[in-house]
């Protein structure tokens, strides 16, 4: 991979990426509000981001990344869990309640993302907690941070809430989004409060009651806006410039051009390349729970679709584009996968492809990379293959037990998956010689086959004997 291009939202534009520090590249990415399972629109951001985060591991070496993905744990959803409980005489105070929802949902998060493939997040190749930052760890950062933006003049204290005045940045305001000042304000549904300056000033700090968490400050006790989270960890662990801050496009406004504002205005550089991902949609429509389409990963996983297949699917779509989950894909998928997995039954070590890393370099071109996995396999480079599913994340370690043919090794397998592969290619080109030759041979070496609506599938005979099956797959 010669140059890696990624596509820049604050710019408008494909860049090279030239990164700060060649030996510390620093990527950001905003993650859940962990008040319940992760749903399918969820899973798209930290797909997509991972694949990034696997090339730039690949490019600068694992122990020259760092990854953060923040979970925020203040959140009224969170509160009203934890009041539910507490309100039915689950033992323990309200903080507590709260510590144990979050605790309880980023196990699960972790256990649904790790099906997807996603690799945890990692300080210069460790992983660890302090990858995955809580809100609720860094609040006197926030506070710091929030001091700061006031004796510079770009927020103010108001009725025990701290606000960032947009007209103290009005300069800058917008460009992220492409919207100015005046236009937001005619068009926005803002909060309009007696104790704001300008309806489009957003709060950094806000007091909290006594049956909600807070914490000291010196406005009075209360809790951080979800904007200041952000800001405070992203300096806190990749300092005041990192390459890479990622997203949904949905953070596109206001999340993320408040962050700029505010981190902007502490004087910090903040993220260089700001990424964002588009939305999903199930069978054409958006998803919602008033449509009946609503479904959460774990949904998925436990009516046994893999988590490969997911990734699968989400892959197919550029990232830049609306990606549509629908049923015929995540059969299609299914079916692909489970050829491929049989076929690097035969893979003795991962080849490097150019083109592929080509593909991926060239703003991480998924769908591109996946047509070039479909050549692979067909043309039985399976080692290559290997290397392919393994940088997209696709490649498990081993050959799932989805996809495994029962009483055959996986050596087996990618012997019998690339006969049978070459058999039906004999057959597209009626080349029928070469297709009863190989037919009569799998019989010979006891090996049923059996032509179906959903491809070639194949069992052991009780006279299966590997090395006919050897010497059928080396010509005679």
């Amino acid at each position: 991979m010669t140059t890696l291009k990624l596509y820049n939202t604050k710019t408008r534009s494909k860049e090279d990426f030239a990164p700060i520090d060649a030996r510390d590249v620093r990527m950001y990415v905003c993650g859940p509000t962990v008040y319940d399972r992760a749903h399918l629109g969820n899973a798209r951001p930290v797909l997509v981001f991972d694949v990034l985060y696997r090339v730039l591991r690949h490019v600068y070496g694992a122990d020259h990344v760092t990854y953060v993905r923040n979970f925020t744990d203040v959140d009224d959803r969170i509160n009203e869990t934890a009041q539910k409980r507490k309100a039915a005489g689950e033992p323990g105070t309200l903080e507590e309640l709260i510590r144990a929802r979050s605790d309880e949902t980023i196990v699960w998060y972790h256990a649904d993302m790790d099906a997807l493939g996603a690799l945890r997040p990692s300080i210069k190749g460790e992983v660890s907690p302090k990858a995955e930052p809580r809100a609720t760890e860094y609040i006197d950062q926030m506070i710091a941070m929030i001091s700061d933006l006031i004796d510079k003049g770009h927020a103010y204290a108001a009725e025990g809430h701290v606000l960032f005045a947009v007209d103290s940045w009005k300069e800058g305001y917008g460009k992220l989004s492409g919207r100015s000042v005046d236009d937001m304000i005619a068009g926005a549904r803002v909060e309009v409060a007696p104790y704001k300056r300008n309806p489009m000033d957003f709060v950094l700090w806000k007091p909290s009651t006594d049956d909600l968490p807070g914490w000291s400050s010196p406005w009075g006790r209360g809790r951080p806006g979800w904007h200041i989270e952000c800001s405070a960890m992203a300096h806190d662990l990749l300092g005041e410039t990192f390459d890479i801050h990622g997203g949904g496009i949905d953070l596109q406004f206001p999340h993320h051009e408040n962050e700029i504002a505010q981190s902007t205005c502490a004087g910090h550089g903040f993220a260089k390349v700001w990424m964002h991902n588009e939305m999903l949609q199930v069978e054409g429509k958006k998803m919602a729970k008033s449509l009946g389409n609503f479904f959460t990963v774990r949904d998925l996983l436990d009516q046994g679709v893999p988590g490969e297949v997911i990734r699968f699917v989400m892959l197919s779509t550029h990232y830049r584009k609306p990606m549509d989950w629908t049923e015929k894909k995540r059969d299609e998928a299914e079916k692909t996968l489970r050829k491929w997995y049989r076929l690097v039954g035969l893979a003795d070590t991962a080849s490097r492809y150019s083109p592929l890393e080509n593909a991926l370099g060239d703003d991480l071109n998924t769908p591109e990379a996946i047509t070039l996995l479909h050549h692979l396999a067909n043309s039985g480079d399976v080692n290559t293959l290997l290397f392919g599913l393994d940088i997209l994340g696709l490649w498990p370690r081993e050959v799932p037990a989805w996809a495994t043919v029962p009483g055959f090794t996986d050596a087996e397998t990618g012997l019998l998956s690339d006969l049978v592969q070459r058999r039906n290619a004999a057959r597209r080109r009626k080349d029928f010689a070469e297709a009863d030759r190989i037919r009569d041979g799998l019989i010979r070496a006891g090996v049923e086959i059996r032509d179906t609506a959903n491809g070639t599938d194949f069992s052991k005979l009780a006279n299966f004997d590997v090395n006919i099956l050897d010497r059928v797959w080396g010509g005679e």
